[in-house]
Parts: C-alpha cells; structure tokens; sequence
C-alpha cells in the first residue's frame, strides 16, 4: 500500500472561541498526524492569547502567524506559502474534524494521482432534529453540496504554488475559493472529492445576518470578471437570485418616477410587481422554516431590503473591478 503523504494544516481565525473546538477535534483525530498546524490570527488588533492550548498533543506542532486582518484569503496565502510539506490542507476554525479524520484523509491523500492538484473533504451540517431549520441554518447546510469549500480542501503545495495561491481581491470568505479551485483546474490539475468527513456546525447569528451577506454580490461580479459568464457552472455554484432582484428593485425606482409623471396606471402596475416579487421571494424563504413569529418577521422584513442591496453590492463590484485582467481560458 502506498504510504501516504505528509501534510500540513493551515486554520485561518479572527478569533472566535470555536477555533478551541476546532483545535481539539484536530488532536483527537488518530492515525496519520499532520506535520505541523499552522494558525493565522487575522484580527486586526490581537488582542489577548488565542487558545492554543486546546491543541493538546499537537501544541508542539503548532505554530502561529498574524496576518492583521487582511481576510481569510490573504491568512490563507500567508500560512500555506510557510509550508514544507507536499500537501496543505485548510480547515476553517468553525470546523471540527471527526475521530477518523486523519485516517481516512492519509486514504485521500495515498490515492491521489500525480494530477490531482485538490481533494475536497465532506462536510456535515448538523440540523435541529426537533424543527425545521431556519432560513439561515438551511443556508449553512448548503455547504454539504458545495464544491471546493476551503472549510476543508486539501491542496497540493506544488499546486498552490503553480497559481500563486488565493487572490486577495476576494475579502471575504467567499469565493475565494471557487476561484483558486477554477484557476488550478485552468492550471491543469484534476480537482477530486475524498472521504474524510468533517462537522460544520451552523454558527450563532443575529436577524441581519442575511442581509450582511449580500456583500458577496460583490465578488460574484469579480468572479464574472475573471473567470466570464460560464463560471457559475463550471464551479458548481448555484446561481442565485440577482437577476429576480434586479427587476423587484426597479420596480421599485420605477414606480415613483411614474407616479410623478402623473402616470398613476403604470405606477400602480409597477408597484404591484414590486410587492408581488417581494412577497414571492418572503414565501420562498418563510415556508420551508419553522414559521416562527421571529423568523415570519425576519424573513419579512429583509425580503425588502435584499433585493436593492443585492444589486447596489453588484454594482459596487462591477465598477470596482472593471479594470481586472480576464483570464485568458474565460469564455
């Protein structure tokens, strides 16, 4: 049997006490140890220790660098570019591997080809058992189907170092890694998908946090820059709502422009689609949930304010990245 390759983690964080779960998941895990943790504190101002010892066995193999709050892309590029092993492997901080992590990713790793730039952990979302999920839990669990999620993506350094790592125009975490992923199959590696399982549990968040996320948008709108229209598919990424919000949202502008015009008829119409395409896009998200009286009105009331953010965050990013270089291969 081949003996599997030697690796290194890389946990980028801004410090959230889940990077303790984290950490501790990770040592708990048996059979084929990673050669050295790397943990990249992005916080713009560290203030105070990060728990570092929750690494138990592995403490002597951990190891930290700052970043000062670059994002997750720039942690990223920071930590892998220190490694020596022939295999990095990312996990987020909110992640938690299972006991037989390790093992099953050595299996992974052994029968990886000399083309396989990446191999792609699965993770699992653990749901309310007792309800449904809510609008944001489901969101969460979107990442069991999603492809190439850095939360765990085992890379071949020489891979990494073939493209020049992440690009750190993606701030976020997100996209970021859709784009590495296109761009080292652009680069001629295979990418696969392993065995090892990793827990994602869904984080705490507060009513707006949907609304926060549609600031991504933005980086959507670099991702058609870079990568052209097709991009969606060849990333297995789902498409969205923007073109619907683009057209609720200028219903929206539409309608007073017209009432002012003295064109009542047109405006009511106008109106109506407005409301029509808001409530619409409120039951697609209330229904499937727990119906709550919070989540109705949550749901309710940023199915107003998404649409026209959605699209002003699209904008910012098409004005922002006008002038980004194409990749040549982008259809």
């Amino acid at each position: 049997m081949t003996a599997a390759p030697a690796y290194s983690v890389v946990i980028p964080t801004i410090g959230r006490p889940c990077l303790a779960d984290c950490l501790r998941a990770l040592a708990a895990a048996d059979g084929h140890p990673p050669e050295e943790i790397v943990v990249v504190d992005d916080r713009p101002d560290a203030d105070g220790p990060l728990p570092l010892a929750a690494a138990g066995p592995l403490g002597g193999r951990l190891r930290t660098l700052r970043t000062g709050g670059r994002g997750p892309a720039a942690a990223r590029n920071a930590g892998w570019r220190t490694v020596l092993a022939p295999w990095t492997v990312f996990l987020d901080d909110d992640v938690q591997v299972l006991p037989d992590w390790s093992r099953r990713l050595a299996d992974d790793l052994a029968a990886a080809g000399p083309s396989t730039g990446g191999v792609q952990g699965r993770l699992r979302v653990p749901l309310p058992e007792d309800r449904r999920p809510t609008d944001w839990e489901r969101g969460t669990a979107g990442l069991e189907q999603a492809a190439w999620a850095t939360a765990d993506m085992a890379y071949r350094t020489a891979a990494l170092m073939d493209v020049q790592g992440f690009d750190e125009r993606f701030g976020r975490a997100f996209r970021e890694d859709a784009d590495l992923a296109l761009r080292v199959e652009e680069a001629g590696w295979s990418l696969s998908r392993g065995q090892r399982t990793t827990r994602h549990p869904v984080r705490p968040a507060d009513r707006w946090v949907s609304v926060r996320a549609q600031r991504g948008n933005a980086d959507d709108a670099l991702m058609t820059r870079l990568h052209g229209p097709g991009w969606w598919t060849r990333a297995r990424a789902p498409r969205g709502r923007l073109p619907r919000h683009a057209f609720v949202t200028s219903m929206a502008l539409t309608a007073p422009v017209l009432a002012l015009a003295g064109r009542r008829r047109a405006a009511a119409l106008a109106a109506a689609l407005w409301a029509l395409g808001t409530g619409e896009f409120a039951l697609a998200r209330i229904r499937p949930g727990p119906r709550t009286p919070d989540e109705i009105t949550t749901m309710a009331v940023t199915s107003v304010v998404i649409p026209p953010l959605a699209i002003r965050h699209w904008l910012d990013g098409v004005v922002r990245h006008r002038r980004a270089p194409a990749l040549r291969s982008a259809p």
